[in-house]
């Protein structure tokens, strides 16, 4: 995962057009034409020994004649001339190439060299491996082969050639399909809508989608990400950054290729990173409009709120349709209704009658307005003579300060352009009809929703797991290196056990009206490596009741909510089936030996057996795609008097860490934190224990209290930026453990820790009146630096000389 030198692409100070020409129809001509007219302030230089001027603007004959290196460079050219183009520009200094032509031949798959190149090399085209090869040198990013173009409206850079101009907007697009990503900014642009970055991915021979959500995620001019896409190229670089982008902002994917037997899986990889998957391109347009435009809606419930009985009608049926919730309102809101307006129906639709005027929808707002439980407002309103369109709308941007909740309106198609921009102008997202908007609502909801899941703290591990994860790593470990690659029966049986999962090695009995025969699978898929397949029939052979794909790591939250989407989740003995869910994970988390997995889970009203457990072993699967807790961090010692553990945070650990924030005193937590703080809310607490262990570790100090119960004691954090170059760290030890060497223990651990993983540099910072923490730094090694701000001191370690690739190739136990 890399996000380097993207900000220079969808921010550069100088583009060379390599290859513009004026010939029609040609590759160059197109892509001179829309870099000219996009109102780009920076330097543009077309490049092309063949003209001398091109459109009263002087032409340079090779790239080696333009005065400067630019910033990015379009390459226009025919596919045997990108490597050495690639290498000259990374010579003099470019950092980035959009390729807008098309590789043709293909090549083997035993070619030298092609799996170390930077991104999915293999089976590229020779032209692009040779370009990749070129460009990694000199860190130069590469965008194709085969893209219309990367476009950053607000600035006028346009490095491609999309079909149209683009206004500038809130929302970001990221497509593999030109046709798609053409179709799409015609659609958006006769609505008069924009966008904030477009990136049509081509090939994703260096730069994908997961590079562009890690990008995304922190970009401030984005609001929300819509994707488009048919595969994954790389699974744990896509999941850990979608994860991160869905914390921060709305990201819906539509996914073609719904055909696929796998399209399940897919959906079960977007849902556990966050992202909200919709079903078709209508939808995903509709959303540009609602996230682009809105903000996002701050409650699960709507009010309608409608002047035509046969109006409110529609609405009500297209938000059942598409699963909304109406609010139910408070007697108070009733009452603050029929006040200010004694001749509408109250209730939800709220029916303001035929006779409404553009004021009585002002007074509805303002009348709900300090009503919260009401939820969104949602306007949908046909034209009438008392209340025209234009009129309607200029109330609404007028009172729009009373939808906390959020506003969007439907005006059935009726409303004009002017009247249109002038909504938009001021946050009032438009739909034509009442199921777009429902629809666009729902999904809303969605992503709020997955982003609370993602939030949500899970149980702790399962009591009856036992400790003994080692020996039943020596068993398997035992039996390959026997030649035994599959176990069955009683052995596997003995596998299981050492997990808290009692197996028995024969088939279940014949199937009651009461049980449910799940049957259970691990597979090493291409894409996303070991995952799980729980499908099942109800009782009598009915079909759905269960058929749902589930990647590993589960906690008994994500396993809830995997059992949740069966129809017969009411049926099933809820505790003892997530405990066995997250017992299996740990069995295959744990034992990357186990390549594939079979077994039958019998569920009934009271309890879970497994049945026929077959375990498939192997040398070598597919990492997984989303990083485990790595245990092999943990580390118990004795240490001044006390016995404690060092260990990774784990979600479970909010409470304590809670508690850990208390315990510090209000002048410990502003050095640590810059600033005033007393405390931190769930949200919180739940970034700072529920942490993507692929970027990010936090290793934690605890001991068991005078009841047995863990508290924290300090905690050490690190956090690498994407390209492994450096890692900002931070520590602090509770109030009543400083001075006792707690720091130090802390930060020699996140500073092996950093090491082991190939990071360059360490780097901090603190407020120039904590001594403490500038001590440690200076006794650790650490080289201290002036920062721009003259009361923050900041700190560097050097690690290792050059960043090494980091352990994600790699599973950890």
């Amino acid at each position: 995962m890399t996000v380097r030198n993207l900000d220079i692409l969808f921010a550069p100070k100088s583009i060379a057009i390599v290859g513009a020409s004026s010939r029609t129809g040609s590759v160059g001509e197109m892509v001179w034409a829309r870099a000219a007219c996009a109102g780009f302030s920076g330097s543009l230089w077309p490049v092309n020994p063949k003209y001398r001027s091109l459109g009263g603007q002087p032409v340079y004959a090779d790239i080696d004649a333009l005065p400067e290196a630019p910033n990015v460079a379009v390459l226009c050219t025919r596919p045997h001339t990108w490597p050495d183009l690639v290498e000259r520009l990374g010579r003099r200094g470019t950092k980035a190439v959009v390729i807008v032509g098309e590789a043709t031949r293909r090549i083997a798959s035993s070619t030298p060299r092609q799996d170390d190149l930077q991104g999915s090399a293999a089976g590229a085209d020779d032209w692009t491996v040779r370009t990749l090869a070129a460009a990694r040198p000199f860190l130069v990013r590469v965008v194709g082969p085969g893209s219309i173009g990367v476009v950053t409206p607000a600035i006028g850079a346009c490095l491609g050639a999309p079909a149209c101009n683009v206004e500038s907007g809130g929302v970001a697009w990221v497509s593999g399909s030109n046709a798609l990503t053409n179709g799409v900014l015609g659609w958006a642009r006769a609505r008069g809508l924009g966008f904030s970055r477009i990136v049509a991915l081509g090939d994703e021979a260096d730069v994908d989608s997961g590079d562009l959500l890690d990008f995304l995620a922190s970009d401030v001019s984005t609001r929300a990400i819509l994707l488009a896409i048919e595969t994954v190229r790389s699974a744990r670089k896509f999941m850990s950054a979608a994860r991160a982008a869905a914390r921060n902002k709305p990201v819906l994917v539509l996914r073609t290729g719904r055909d696929d037997p796998f399209d399940r899986l897919y959906g079960a990889a977007f849902r556990r990173a966050g992202l909200v998957r919709v079903d078709s391109l209508d939808d995903l347009l509709d959303e540009i409009e609602t996230l682009g435009i809105g903000r996002v809606a701050a409650s699960d419930v709507a009010t309608v709120v409608t002047s035509d009985g046969g109006v409110a009608a529609l609405a009500q049926d297209a938000f059942g349709a598409a699963g909304d919730d109406l609010a139910q309102w408070p007697t108070a809101a009733r009452d603050a209704i029929a006040t200010a307006l004694p001749r509408a129906r109250a209730g939800n639709p709220l029916l303001l009658g035929d006779a409404a005027t553009s004021a009585d929808f002002g007074a509805a707002l303002e009348a709900l307005a300090s009503h919260r439980e009401t939820g969104t407002v949602f306007v949908v309103h046909a034209p009438t003579h008392s209340a025209p369109v234009a009129e309607v709308a200029r109330t609404l941007i007028a009172e729009r300060r009373h939808a906390y909740r959020g506003l969007l309106a439907c005006f059935f198609g009726c409303v004009d352009a002017a009247t249109r921009d002038e909504l938009h102008a001021n946050g009032i997202p438009v739909h034509t009809t009442p199921h777009r908007l429902a629809r666009g609502f729902a999904r809303l909801v969605d992503f709020r929703q997955g982003r609370e899941l993602l939030m949500q703290t899970p149980d702790g591990l399962p009591a009856d797991v036992p400790d003994d994860i080692d020996a039943a790593q020596r068993d398997i470990r035992s039996a390959l290196g026997s030649g035994i690659t599959e176990l069955n029966g009683d052995h596997a049986a003995r596998v299981l056990a050492r997990f808290g999962i009692t197996a028995k090695p024969g088939p279940p009995d014949s199937l009651t009206s009461d049980a449910v025969e799940i049957q259970t699978r691990m597979l090493n898929h291409r894409v996303f490596g070991p995952v799980f397949e729980f499908k099942a029939e109800g009782a009598l052979g009915l079909a759905d009741a269960l058929h749902e794909f589930a990647l590993p790591p589960l906690n008994p939250v994500l396993a809830r909510d995997l059992v949740m989407r069966s129809p017969r989740s009411r049926e099933l003995p809820t505790d003892t089936l997530l405990n066995s869910l997250t017992a299996l994970s740990q069995l295959v988390c744990y034992i990357e030996e186990i390549v594939a997995l079979r077994l039958v889970l019998r569920v009934t009203r009271d309890s879970v057996a497994v049945h026929e457990p077959l375990l498939t072993l192997g040398a070598h699967r597919k990492p997984l795609a989303i990083v485990p807790y790595p245990r092999r961090l943990e580390e118990t010692l004795d240490w001044r008097g006390m016995r404690v553990t060092v260990r990774p945070i784990r979600p479970e650990d909010e409470e304590a860490h809670a508690a850990f924030v208390a315990a510090n005193t209000a002048e410990d937590l502003r050095l640590r934190f810059f600033g005033a703080v007393r405390s931190f809310d769930h949200s919180q607490l739940a970034r700072m224990t529920q942490i993507d262990y692929d970027r990010e570790m936090a290793l934690i100090v605890t001991r068991a209290n005078g009841e047995g119960v863990g508290e924290t004691l300090g905690v050490a954090r690190a956090i690498a930026d994407p390209d492994n170059e450096t890692a900002e760290f931070a520590v602090a030890a509770r109030s009543d453990m400083k001075g006792k060497g707690l720091g130090k223990l802390l930060l020699s651990r996140i500073i092996e820790y950093a090491k082991n993983r190939g990071t360059r540099w360490l780097i901090g910072e603190a407020l120039r009146e904590n001594a403490g923490m500038i001590a440690l730094a200076r006794n650790t090694g650490f080289e201290l630096t002036k920062t721009e701000d003259p009361g923050v001191v900041g700190f560097r370690l050097r690690l290792c000389e050059t960043p090494s690739p980091t352990s994600r190739g790699a599973n950890v136990d």
